[in-house]
């Protein structure tokens, strides 16, 4: 079941799309990044697999992509549109992992700590802008306070895999898959084996969490 909702947030208004599960035990929270919205290949292959499986997905659209906006405002602007995203969140009295893609990655760890979230899903952590990598994010990563997962494109620009931190978390890769997780045609993987990587691999570790 799919529906959606506007949630006020001092940021201005959010928008939720929930994917619904009979029986859920799990809420995955998710965003979505800087320059893109919730329409990402991955964050699709979440919602339409997850609550097939005990776990609602709500997908959120921050403020700025709501109001129609191109670029994403600063770091802090994206907390406070999902602090404001959180009581609805948590409404259904389950555990909610905290989720996002890139910049929406970041605002879940930054954040996770203060909401009390049970987990956090980062997908295509940006470690780094492409081709600076002394400027790291590893902080926010290393800083989130409660289990958490990485899913990361091998080719990702932003922080291939070998290039993050150790720590507490776990890291998973897609094979060949860049920022977005596509994968070249020539790759030895397809589009969809490199989809059901993710899935599969959100899945075990959902199962996986107290």
């Amino acid at each position: 079941m799919t529906t959606t909702e506007i949630v006020s947030t001092d940021a201005g208004d959010a928008r939720i799309t929930w994917y619904t599960a009979k029986k859920a035990r799990l809420v995955l929270a998710a965003s979505h990044g800087a320059g893109g919205g919730i329409e990402a290949r991955d964050l699709q292959a979440l919602a339409h697999t997850l609550p097939e499986h005990g776990v609602s997905v709500a997908l959120v659209e921050q403020p700025w992509r709501v109001a129609g906006k191109k670029l994403a405002p600063a770091p802090k602007t994206l907390d406070v549109g999902w602090r404001g995203i959180w009581p609805a969140v948590t409404k259904p009295g389950l555990p909610v992992i905290s989720g996002g893609r890139s910049a929406g990655a970041r605002v879940a760890c930054r954040t996770a700590v203060e909401l009390g979230a049970h987990a956090v899903l980062a997908l295509s952590f940006p470690l780094h802008p492409p081709g600076r990598p002394e400027k790291s994010r590893a902080e926010e990563l290393l800083g989130s306070g409660v289990p958490t997962l990485v899913v990361q494109g091998g080719n990702d620009p932003f922080g291939r895999p070998e290039e993050f931190p150790d720590g507490s978390h776990e890291l998973v890769e897609v094979p060949y898959g860049d920022h977005g997780f596509v994968v070249p045609k020539r790759a030895e993987v397809t589009q969809e084996a490199a989809l059901a990587v993710i899935t599969e691999a959100v899945l075990k570790w959902a199962g996986s969490l107290g």
